[in-house]
């Protein structure tokens, strides 16, 4: 995966459980692209504090995910749903019933991983 989509798709999951010091200085760097001395200067500290948070949240980040794997659910989730989206289409498009049968197997996986 992408490292900047990585980053957003961990930042949206666990964001809220940073301090709000950390949410600051993360979006500046990760969504609005600042420079680290750009950070810096707006945050009142040096630009290696900046480095340092940026790869503390980051291994934070990363943490949450191991241990709680909403990322890794989400995107299992994502998948399968549009697994179903094209076998739907496929079924209205032949009229094959089998299809359904899949649909159905779908469905039934991922209501099992909740």
């Amino acid at each position: 995966m992408e490292k900047f989509v990585e980053q957003t798709l961990l930042y949206d999951f666990y964001g809220e459980l940073l301090n709000e010091h950390q949410r600051s200085i993360y979006k500046d760097a990760v969504f609005n692209d600042l420079s680290l001395r750009e950070i810096a200067d707006e945050h009142g500290i040096s630009r290696q504090g900046v480095h340092d948070l940026i790869k503390r949240v980051d291994r934070v980040l990363a943490g949450y995910e191991d241990k709680l794997h909403l990322v890794e659910k989400f995107m299992t989730t994502k998948e399968k749903v549009h697994r179903i989206h094209v076998l739907s289409n496929n079924y209205l498009r032949e009229q094959d019933s089998q299809y359904i049968v899949e649909i159905q197997q779908i469905a039934q996986e991922i209501l099992d991983d909740f």
